[in-house]
């Protein structure tokens, strides 16, 4: 059945609608196809399908009706031509340097990054000859100096883990295209629901499934969305080397889409109420959050973002201690590395998300003994507010 009755369907619809395909069964809710490979009509047509010579599935690996629609459905939402699904977040970045670098490639990067995707490029890609340039996130001159003749990727994440920073992503769009590279977005603290960065110029979208997509924290996933001739050598690599995306994950993933934009939406709110809750504390140096008017990246979230999303960070005053003090005095909020889930979490990213970074890594990045992130979830507000005044209270 062809979705082109949805070409003019609102984000909600497609979030619901996009890629169903029923059985003969006449489901209404999606199936779950959990099979390792099928089963064909005719040795001719075993041929056909493993050469890609007709449409249709052959190994579970690379082709799953579940896997499928999943695919199908978060293209839709980021208007895009083609996805891929696979295992992780971290597995969709993987996979995207498999198939667009080679040894003496070069990529630049923002510093202010998930701090896995930072080891991943500096400590593992670089193995394999592939350069790499740090480079902060807001700075296009320092994204424009650092471009090499084989730069072939700038990877951004915005906005930015754990500091709210924002990327001007249309600029970064310009100079990619005029390094002749490819501009790639992290877009997990947004999802299509608040941004959509390939209708600002960028080439490929990166997800971490296992975050918002889902949204109650079940399932490793991940996703990349763009272009079909930039999605495609991706899915190549995938059905080679095998980070693929089990169907169950991906029919878990793709229910959790059909309630992305009210989650992300309420998550918003939330987050930004309690960001102001936390501004006026006299415990607390900074609020990195972009929906504070004060935020230098404010402007720019208003007219790249719909809403400000739902993860914000803020520095107490004092040191480690004080931020563990502050963390292990909540009863609500989950002490949790994860994001995304309707169960607010609480993590201190230096010695959890960015704990493998150097110390000169983490000073570049702002990363500091006194940074606390939280991931608002979808609890009382009033509840989450008495869950922070634990935490002022055990400072002292």
């Amino acid at each position: 059945m062809s979705d082109d009755f949805l070409e003019d369907a609102g984000l909600d619809t497609l979030a619901i609608r996009a890629g169903i395909q029923r059985t003969h069964e006449g489901e209404h809710s999606e199936p779950i196809f959990t099979t390792s490979s099928y089963v064909f009509s005719s040795a001719a047509e075993a041929a056909a399908r493993f050469a890609g010579n007709s449409p249709g599935n052959v190994y579970s690996r690379y082709t799953n009706p579940s896997v499928r629609l999943f695919q199908e459905r978060i293209a839709a939402l980021e208007g895009a031509e083609a996805a891929v699904a696979t295992a992780s977040g971290m597995a969709a970045i993987l996979s995207t340097c498999m198939a667009h670098l080679q040894s003496g490639d070069h990529i630049v990067c923002s510093r202010s990054v998930f701090g896995t995707t930072t080891v991943l490029f500096t400590r593992y890609m670089e193995k394999f000859g592939v350069s790499v340039s740090l480079v902060p996130l807001t700075d296009l001159e320092a994204w424009r100096a650092a471009i090499r003749p084989r730069t072939k990727l700038l990877f951004v994440e915005t906005p930015s883990n754990p500091l709210c920073e924002i990327a001007d992503i249309a600029s970064l769009a310009r100079i990619a295209r005029d390094a002749g590279s490819y501009l790639v977005v992290d877009n997990c603290f947004c999802t299509p629901a608040l941004q959509r960065p390939l209708e600002l110029g960028a080439d490929l979208v990166i997800h971490s499934a296992t975050k918002y997509l889902d949204g109650q924290g079940r399932c490793l996933g991940g996703a990349v969305v763009g272009r079909f001739d930039l999605v495609d050598p991706i899915l190549g690599f995938v059905r080679t080397c095998g980070p693929s995306m089990s169907p169950f994950n991906a029919w878990v993933f793709s229910k959790g889409l059909e309630t992305l934009r009210l989650r992300m939406d309420a998550h918003s709110a939330s987050a930004l109420e309690l960001a102001h809750f936390l501004a006026e504390r006299s415990e607390v140096e900074n609020v990195f959050y972009a929906g504070l008017p004060q935020h230098p990246g404010y402007e720019l979230a208003k007219a790249q973002q719909r809403a400000f999303g739902g993860v914000l960070s803020f520095r107490v005053k004092g040191d480690k201690a004080a931020a563990w003090r502050f963390i292990d005095a909540m009863k609500i909020m989950s002490l949790t590395a994860n994001l995304g889930d309707v169960k607010t979490t609480i993590v201190h990213p230096a010695t959890t998300t960015h704990g493998r970074l150097s110390p000169e890594e983490k000073a570049a990045a702002g990363i500091t003994d006194n940074l606390i992130r939280i991931a608002v979830g979808l609890e009382d507000l009033t509840d989450l507010k008495k869950d922070l005044q634990r935490g002022f209270a055990a400072l002292g």
